[in-house]
């Protein structure tokens, strides 16, 4: 059966691809002990740091070995690429007597990849992570339009050789206006502060 992730992380325990410890085993774990009055970081918090720190050491690795300040555009599609090998979503090759169908009744001997959706999620976690490490935005490399255009090809080929079409959702503006004034006429409180998360929501 495939697998399709839209947001999954670089962990072999909880989405595709290898984690940090995946490429290196010597690595220690990034940011230290929490104290009793620190909360813990989210799960993109989380994830981003361990993302971040493969990239890292993938660049290490490279031959010839890269710095942050070397990579470019194509050094992330490398990556990209490499990751691949640790993918879990089926993606059909043309000559596939399945190619084309989302739900083939006998499974197939075509390779796994990395799901679009993954990467994508990936590489905003990567451009986020670049900037706050001391990168700047005209020269972050995950940004570059060399990624943008590698990441369309792989989900219209995806789409096609998967036969799932990749539709983006629209967002309903209507019915969360409709929600607040419900809230605000019931339950006697603010719509900035139940549907939008402001300062002001009491628990």
């Amino acid at each position: 059966m495939d697998s399709e992730s839209g947001a999954g992380g670089l962990d072999p325990n909880g989405g595709e691809g290898p984690s940090s410890t995946a490429i290196s085993r010597g690595g220690a774990s990034e940011g230290g002990g929490y104290g009793s009055t620190a909360a813990p970081p989210s799960r993109y918090e989380s994830q981003k740091r361990r993302d971040w720190k493969t990239f890292l050491q993938y660049l290490k690795n490279h031959k010839p070995p890269l710095t942050l300040t070397q990579c470019s555009g194509s050094h992330v599609i490398e990556f990209l690429k490499y990751l691949d090998q640790f993918g879990k979503t089926k993606v059909r090759v043309t000559g596939c007597p399945y190619f084309g169908q989302p739900n083939p009744s006998e499974p197939c001997a075509c390779p796994l990849k990395q799901a679009w959706g993954s990467l994508d999620a990936l590489i905003g976690r990567l451009r986020a992570a670049y900037e706050e490490n001391g990168g700047r935005l005209e020269s972050n490399p995950f940004g570059a339009i060399a990624v943008r255009i590698y990441l369309r090809e792989v989900r219209g080929g995806q789409a096609k050789a998967r036969g799932i079409p990749y539709e983006k959702k629209k967002r309903k503006r209507s019915t969360a206006a409709a929600a607040t004034f419900t809230v605000s006429m019931t339950g006697g409180v603010s719509s900035t502060s139940e549907v939008g998360g402001g300062p002001g929501r009491e628990c």
